[in-house]
């Protein structure tokens, strides 16, 4: 199925509200539940499809990333968006089973894929946050950077299970390694079934006799690990690039949460950013703006040579094509542009012989600024208030 746009798939405008979003979420969710649609393939994707839609939309960062950006912005490093790719409906469901107050809500229905069984639970690691910051030229052109994460990590003595020595976990008597208990009840319905979490196991389906005594029965220790990030190229300041299965290791050989980089921009002495655009100040003395010149100017990867009119005004704008910054893995229209403005030095302190030849200047013909170019200065003075 062709990924469509999420807010199509919810059925809610660009500007809803998180309220309006869960309540879209649960409506489309109820009308493709599997028990409602038994083995309607087409159903279960878009199931899968209206909770990848939640998952991004309900999340302010994650919502403002895919606003900007689109796909791009949460594919791969830069966004860690939620994908229904390989999952089942339980794994949804676990995710998401708070909007429906808990497993087997939706009024009623029972588990999901047409038996009803749910699977034991698997423990999922916790993510990390970790803040790195690019310099200017890193950022245009990408860069994978390897930092030591200090995080919980799988307990090297049990490998993971939380039980002494070389025992094994054992299948739990109570639900019998399916992690839940079905309770039956009379209701005005009819007799009703629910699935509750095993209180014995804590839905894991098994248990431990004897606990490994350097992890204490968790299966993790504290630990750390030189991490591998790969930034694309075009990040901006507090853009969230994620790192999946690189977060805290879950319990008991549970699924490993994510890292999350904030991106944070070095400061710079020669640029300021705007989006993909860099803006570049370029000072010129009085003879270079009046006679013109050719001039040497910074770029992020170098010098660039231009030349400057006789003539040149204060304030003129000159504009070097796809020498800015490049679009996050493209999405955009090529790289930004290098803008730079002209500024003129007026001198604060001058010799003797300096004023002598300026004051044989002041009253020259071509120092005097006519009336048509006091026009189109006062017309450009404007657009400053429009």
């Amino acid at each position: 199925m062709a990924k469509r746009d999420y807010y199509e798939v919810l059925g809610v405008a660009k500007n809803a509200t998180e309220e309006e979003i869960k309540r879209a979420y649960k409506k489309k969710a109820i009308q493709y539940h599997p028990d409602r649609n038994p083995g309607d393939k087409e159903a279960e994707e878009k199931f899968k499809e209206a909770a990848e839609a939640y998952d991004v939309l309900h999340d302010a960062k994650k919502r403002a990333q895919y606003d900007q950006f689109g796909f791009e912005g949460l594919s791969g490093a830069a966004g860690g968006g939620f994908s229904s790719q390989g999952m089942n409906m339980d794994d949804i469901f676990s995710m998401f089973g708070d909007i429906f107050g808990g497993r087997g809500g939706f009024g009623g229905f029972g588990g999901f894929g047409g038996g009803g069984q749910a699977r034991p639970q698997q423990f999922r690691g916790s993510d990390l946050r970790v803040k790195l910051t690019l310099t200017l030229k890193e950022i245009a052109s990408g860069i994978t950077k390897k930092i030591k994460v200090k995080k919980y990590v799988t307990c090297p003595d049990c490998h993971g299970s939380g039980a002494e020595g070389h025992e094994t976990p054992v299948t739990c008597p109570e639900c019998h390694g399916a992690g839940y208990v079905i309770k039956t009840r009379q209701s005005f319905l009819g007799m009703m079934q629910t699935q509750t979490v095993c209180p014995t196991c804590h839905g894991e389906g098994k248990v431990i006799k004897n606990k490994c005594r350097h992890c204490h029965g968790e299966g993790v220790v504290q630990g750390e690990e030189i991490v591998e990030i790969s930034i694309p190229a075009g990040v901006s300041e507090d853009m969230v690039v994620n790192v999946p299965g690189k977060g805290n290791a879950g319990r008991h050989n549970g699924v490993p949460g994510d890292i999350q980089v904030i991106i944070a921009e070095a400061k710079n002495d020669t640029f300021v950013r705007d989006g993909n655009n860099i803006m570049y100040n370029l000072l010129l003395s009085f003879p270079q703006a009046a006679l013109g010149d050719t001039v040497t100017v910074p770029t992020i990867d170098g010098q660039v040579r231009i030349k400057i009119e006789p003539g040149t005004q204060p304030g003129k704008i000159l504009r070097l094509r796809g020498k800015g910054l490049p679009a996050v893995r493209g999405y955009g229209y090529g790289n930004g542009d290098l803008v730079v403005k002209i500024s003129v030095y007026i001198p604060e302190t001058l010799s003797s012989d300096e004023k002598e030849a300026i004051s044989r200047l002041k009253d020259g013909e071509h120092f005097k600024p006519s009336e048509s170019i006091r026009r189109r200065i006062f017309e450009k003075f404007k657009t400053f208030f429009d």
